[in-house]
């Protein structure tokens, strides 16, 4: 097990992952225009939702890229690792729409599965990352979420505990 790039992973996948809340805890609807441009899929339900928002596809590159290089990396690793963590977070968006679950409602694994996996494969592209260190970051990534984000609500950070 390299640990070593498990951590790079685990670390590009929150600084992408923790800055579009951060980002509205300090700007708070600035700049917040949604991804989907409020379009209404066939099935009547939005496409993405209101909470997925250009601003936070921007930083959430934007922090990723910039942690890469404190580690080593390319600025591209981090940004491509944010990206496909995004696209990951935008997908299962799309599906809890089509569950006709609200936004930010909370749906475990499925608000987390798609953008570690896709994030994780994106930076295993260029990590030498086996199997079982792929796994290791998704379910790694998973919990930590789930307890971070239970710690940034009760700090007041996020409007809900998920």
């Amino acid at each position: 097990m390299n640990v070593e790039n498990v951590t790079i992973v685990l670390v590009l996948l929150t600084a992408a992952n923790s800055a579009p809340v951060i980002a509205k805890c300090v700007l708070g609807q600035a700049a917040a225009w949604p991804v989907d441009f409020g379009l209404v899929f066939v099935d009547g339900q939005p496409l993405f939702g209101r909470s997925k928002t250009f601003r936070g596809l921007v930083v959430a590159v934007a922090f990723a890229a910039g942690a890469a290089p404190m580690m080593g990396l390319a600025w591209r690793v981090g940004a491509a690792t944010a990206a496909a963590s995004m696209t990951g977070d935008l997908f299962s968006s799309f599906v809890k729409r089509r569950l006709r679950l609200a936004p930010s409602s909370m749906a475990p694994i499925l608000d987390q599965l798609p953008e570690a996996l896709f994030g994780t494969l994106a930076a295993a592209c260029v990590l030498p990352l086996r199997p079982a260190e792929i796994a290791v970051c998704v379910a790694a990534f998973i919990v930590g979420q789930m307890v971070v984000s239970r710690a940034a609500y009760a700090l007041g950070l996020r409007n809900e505990p998920y």
